[in-house]
């Protein structure tokens, strides 16, 4: 029977398990993970949120398969006072770098959020800077490009200071704690497949 975890990747954790330097990893967070769990995809390591770990190799399939157009929900801080028309363009799809070769983005969800995310202080917290205001966005994305959230919002000049993935899915990070994680059943796959 495959089995899915729901992780809150906390901030400087690297998506996987296996050591790297002194980097903090999955490993420091489930010290028994059974066998065959893996993340399906990753987070960089400067960006926190949801992962979700299984053993389903179908499930992975058809979550990271471009193809499947699956949509995963980013929330987002931003430098400066975010226009509309910057996030019109970040909807409508920008062109960034991808391996030295330009890159027009898919046509993506983007709203301001008016009032910013309850979400737990980061550690170390972003840098603060008092004559320079940051804004919060919700950016919905059916691809998953390397760095594609910060380069997307760099490109509409607003550089991103703090990256969350808020969903994958209908599947949210609520109520889970950042560094802890919970068990999900079968009805997940439903659920993150929108069946």
């Amino acid at each position: 029977m495959p089995q899915y975890f729901i992780f809150h990747k906390p901030f400087r954790v690297l998506s996987q398990f296996s050591a790297e330097g002194d980097k903090q990893t999955l490993s420091d967070y489930f010290p028994r993970v059974p066998k065959n769990i893996y993340p399906v995809g990753r987070l960089d390591y400067d960006s926190e949120g949801l992962l979700l770990l299984t053993d389903d190799k179908t499930l992975t399939h058809q979550l990271l398969d471009p193809s499947f157009e699956h949509p995963r929900t980013y929330w987002v801080q931003v430098e400066g006072a975010i226009t509309k028309e910057a996030v019109m363009q970040l909807a409508q799809g920008v062109t960034i770098s991808i391996e030295g070769k330009p890159y027009l983005t898919k046509k993506a969800k983007a709203v301001i959020i008016t009032t910013p995310p309850d979400v737990a202080d980061r550690n170390p917290p972003i840098r603060f800077r008092k004559n320079i205001p940051t804004s919060w966005i919700a950016l919905t994305l059916i691809e998953g490009k390397n760095r594609q959230v910060r380069k997307m919002t760099a490109a509409v000049g607003y550089p991103t200071l703090r990256l969350i993935r808020y969903a994958i899915g209908k599947v949210t990070m609520e109520g889970i704690e950042p560094g802890t994680y919970k068990a999900a059943g079968p009805e997940i796959k439903e659920i993150l497949l929108g069946k």
